[in-house]
């Protein structure tokens, strides 16, 4: 049998990925998570990552693999950078969050929007567009917008205000975009409010890209 094992820095995206695991993976593949809010936190507070940090996600992945994973899927593209320097540690694949759905704008066309609520998530998903453009050989234009005022609003518990402050953002970007992309994966349940009359443009998310690729790898795997 095989077991993924999911990290996570938000409880509640655990959660939503628990849920999707259970509907697209196949029944004989096992996930098991790993939830570390700290790292959102000081992530976060220190507008980078540390060392301590580059140590605390290697040390979750090693867990993992001792732990029997056959694959590690991060949920936070805030970490995503964690998952290169961990990945050439690992002797199984570090996925990084953001990696399907960069893929998948990529397909729908050449003007991309990336929205995220806070700055680490925005910087990682914005490079690695440009990244995969390069390598695709393919011209793409970037607008990488933070929702002004949107990450303060959660911590105080504002959750209206978060919620109107990304909204507004998905309004206006999804005008002039081939596609948006949601750089966090918690904006999922925001995008998911938004009326099809202000939806111009297709609004793409994490989970249920990242766990459509992780499918198909399993899948490849067993062959």
């Amino acid at each position: 049998m095989k077991r993924v094992i999911f990290l996570h820095t938000l409880i509640s995206v655990a959660n939503e990925f628990s849920e999707l695991a259970q509907r697209l993976l196949p029944p004989d593949v096992q996930s098991w998570h790993i939830a570390d809010e700290m790292l959102a936190r000081l992530v976060v507070e220190q507008g980078e990552l540390s060392p301590f940090l580059y140590r605390r996600v290697a040390d979750h992945v090693f867990a993992a693999e001792q732990a029997g994973a056959s694959f590690i899927q991060f949920t936070c593209s805030s970490i995503s950078p964690c998952a290169e320097v961990a990945g050439r540690l690992a002797h199984i694949p570090v996925l990084k969050a953001e990696l399907a759905l960069v893929q998948r704008g990529l397909e729908l066309g050449s003007r991309l929007a990336v929205v995220a609520t806070a700055p680490t998530a925005l910087r990682p998903t914005r490079d690695l567009v440009v990244e995969e453009a390069e390598r695709r050989r393919q011209r793409v234009s970037v607008e990488a917008v933070l929702c002004t005022g949107a990450y303060d609003a959660m911590l105080r518990g504002d959750l209206q205000a978060h919620d109107s402050s990304v909204l507004e953002t998905l309004r206006t970007l999804s005008s002039r975009s081939d596609a948006v992309l949601l750089a966090q994966a918690s904006l999922a349940r925001v995008a998911s409010t938004l009326s099809v009359e202000d939806q111009h443009a297709p609004i793409l998310s994490i989970p249920p890209l990242a766990m459509a690729r992780l499918a198909a790898l399993l899948k490849e795997s067993s062959e």
